[in-house]
């Protein structure tokens, strides 16, 4: 007989106590991210870009969720959360973690990574405590390279509040007309340009001594407002709504909408945040709120410096020991020879990169650039989502379409603070006799994929690349992901339809070997579950074991339930958003979920099902979440190689071991940290696998491709 739970709708009061609520997980992942500022392990500079990276983490937060959450709420839509919690009480948890957060943030930055810099040379200082001559240059500094580009702002009745904006570094001083009797006082809002630099270095024979921009600006204001005297001076930033929200059906041009979309975004939308400098006096608080229009529930006071996204260009300083050792890229065997055509190699038999350990450069870009220039190749297609600025993918299609291969591009425009970088270069391929082609309507395209199409003899013979991660250079050394190459003629000839579903009118129902959202993914996400319950035994246990991002889809969360109550035994690492409640007797105690967060940010989607012996394994560009499985083209695929399974399986048992990095989630939705026992020996996931490009390099003495030092 089913347990109780199972047979019960979702919707009934009780079952929403086992679910956690989407945002406030978010909020607990950024939580463990500033855990790692506060890890002393870490070099100190790769502790100050946990904290940058926690505040455009935040950033993103508020431009997308809580804009959403604030737009439910004022337009009085009863959409409840997982949780059962309304817009407005989910609005109110949220404030009250952000400001936990906010304030560790804080104590982590002022009172440990900064003192801890200014012992090894790196110091900001303040103009107070700075020598005359210290002073002195500053003040050249500003006449010279800072003046010439301010635009202070009158803020009266005759001059409406000026346009903030979004994110962008503000000052607003308050100032007293010398020549008035009265006193008379005026308001000026300068928005510092982002064509400067934030940090001012100051000549000093040994080290690197900063002076914040706005504190120089502060500092010479008397010069920017000559005949006043500056009453106060404090820094602002806004946060407005960035949720690009499009009626496909209704936009006759989706190019210009978008494009007219971006530019709202940056200054004609609402406000969701206002954070202002610690020192702000009260009556200038309420006149900012005034004009942006915006309640006490969204203002955050911070005594520390607003922006520090920026603080990600400190990663520059040549201070070898404050950051990352920097690790050379593996070059996959099969793919290492030089005089070997990469198509001949894949012809023969499944490849598997599993970056950053292995190089993006000489897998998917050398198959992009061979492409480019092989004159057997006839047609090239590829899907793509966010692909970066000067992009050696986007160059690669550019040489093949100047080399009379007929390529097709699918670019998704609606990837989210990457559409003004993909209108950029779409435009440009249209120019060179490109097929570009904009979104699915009604949907977003998230899959990532390539089909390279060759003239052999007599024979048309496809080459398929299929990744968990974007075609983007940049995140391919940031980010950990799995990239597959085959000539499989199931996985080719699914490929072909899935194409024509992005491009033209097409509704394929039967796949080989592909599952697609939204057409059958869901289903058959559930089929494998079920399988899994209906093959589970006391002799022979039924297992699954999932690698992802996050997971937030009711329907698939119950069937995870329905298994562990079975008996299944479930092991899901799931880096971010996790609405599954794990551990409870009765219904998830069969589950347990951890999370890792470490130098590279955790994106390879990996899904392993015992399947009673007979163990099946799939990689995917899809997390199990509402918008991936139904509002998304997402795609999740098999790997039918016995070696290729092993490697993957390993990759799983190696993120499972991690002691070090790893978080285990607990049933009241906290973290904790999975830590080593006594005599137990210390393991990093992501430190073995660099070790091993170590070992592997000794071993078979081919090159290795170099990679830049960053990470999340």
């Amino acid at each position: 007989m089913e347990p109780d739970f199972v047979t019960r709708s979702v919707k009934e009061n009780k079952s929403k106590s086992y679910f956690f609520n989407r945002e406030l997980s978010l909020l607990e992942f950024n939580s463990r991210v500033l855990e790692e500022a506060r890890n002393d392990q870490h070099p100190l500079l790769e502790r100050l870009k946990f904290i940058a990276i926690l505040s455009s983490n935040l950033d993103e937060f508020f431009m997308i969720r809580v804009a959403g959450l604030i737009g439910q709420k004022e337009a009085d839509i009863p959409t409840l959360s997982f949780d059962g919690l309304t817009p407005q009480e989910q609005l109110f948890e949220i404030r009250k973690r952000l400001e936990v957060l906010y304030e560790n943030q804080e104590k982590i930055l002022n009172d440990e990574i900064l003192p801890a810099l200014e012992k090894e040379g790196v110091v900001f200082h303040s103009i107070d405590n700075l020598s005359k001559s210290d002073k002195e240059f500053l003040k050249n500094y500003f006449c010279n390279l800072v003046l010439p580009v301010l635009t202070p702002l009158s803020l009266d009745q005759a001059h409406p509040f000026p346009r903030i904006i979004n994110r962008s570094l503000n000052i607003a001083f308050v100032l007293e007309d010398k020549s008035s009797s009265f006193g008379e006082r005026r308001i000026s809002i300068l928005q510092l340009p982002s064509i400067l630099p934030r940090f001012v270095n100051l000549k000093r024979s040994k080290g690197y001594h900063f002076v914040m921009l706005e504190d120089v600006i502060i500092e010479n204001s008397e010069i920017l407002f000559p005949g006043y005297e500056i009453i106060t001076a404090n820094t602002f930033r806004v946060t407005r709504d960035a949720d690009i929200e499009i009626a496909d059906d209704e936009a006759e041009d989706l190019l210009k909408e978008v494009a007219e979309q971006i530019k709202l975004r940056s200054w004609g939308t609402a406000a969701v945040r206002l954070e202002i400098n610690a020192n702000m006096p009260d009556y200038l608080v309420g006149i900012l709120k005034k004009a942006i229009e915006i309640d006490d529930d969204y203002v955050y006071t911070l005594n520390r410096p607003l922006k520090l996204p920026d603080f990600m260009e400190l990663s520059k300083i040549d201070i070898h020991h404050l950051k990352d050792v920097p690790f050379q890229a593996n070059i996959v065997s099969d793919l290492a020879s030089e005089d070997s055509n990469i198509f001949d190699t894949i012809s023969k038999k499944d490849i598997l990169v599993h970056r950053p350990f292995d190089s993006f450069t000489q897998s998917v870009l050398k198959f992009l650039n061979t492409a480019a220039s092989d004159s057997k190749v006839v047609a090239i297609k590829i899907t793509l989502y966010r692909v970066g600025m000067n992009s050696p993918v986007v160059d690669a299609l550019k040489r093949a379409a100047e080399n009379g291969k007929d390529v097709t591009v699918f670019v998704e425009l609606k990837a989210r603070f990457d559409e003004e970088n993909n209108i950029i270069w779409a435009k440009e391929l249209e120019q060179l006799g490109v097929h570009v082609i904009y979104g699915v309507l009604g949907l977003k395209t998230h899959c990532k994929i390539a089909l390279v199409v060759r003239k052999e003899a007599d024979k048309f013979i496809k080459y398929l690349h299929l990744s968990t991660g974007n075609y983007n250079l940049v995140t391919s050394r940031l980010y950990t992901d799995v990239c597959f190459f085959t000539v499989r003629p199931e996985f080719t000839t699914d490929a072909i339809f899935l194409f024509n579903y992005l491009t033209s009118y097409s509704y394929q129902k039967e796949w080989n070997a592909f599952l697609v959202a939204p057409i059958n993914l869901r289903q058959q996400i559930i089929s494998l579950i079920d399988r899994e319950i209906d093959l589970h035994t006391p002799d022979n246990p039924s297992e699954i074991f999932i690698k992802m991002n996050s997971i937030a889809h009711e329907e698939v969360i119950q069937r995870l339930y329905k298994a562990s109550q079975k008996g299944v035994k479930i092991k899901l690492l799931i880096r971010g958003v996790c609405c599954l409640r794990p551990g409870v007797e009765g219904l998830s105690e069969n589950i347990e979920v951890r999370s890792i967060i470490g130098r590279f940010l955790e994106h390879s989607r990996i899904f392993y099902f015992k399947n009673g012996g007979k163990e099946e394994i799939y990689l995917g560009s899809a997390d199990w979440m509402s918008r991936n499985l139904h509002k998304r083209v997402e795609l999740m695929f098999p790997i039918y190689d016995k070696t290729l399974q092993k490697k993957l399986i390993n990759i799983l048992n190696i993120y499972w071991q991690d002691n070090s990095k790893s978080w285990r989630l607990l049933p009241n939705g906290k973290y904790e940290k999975i830590s080593h026992k006594e005599k137990e020996k210390r393991f990093a996931a992501q430190e073995y696998f660099l070790q091993e490009i170590k070992k592997s390099k000794k071993k078979n003495g081919h090159s290795f491709i170099p990679y830049i030092q960053n990470r999340i």
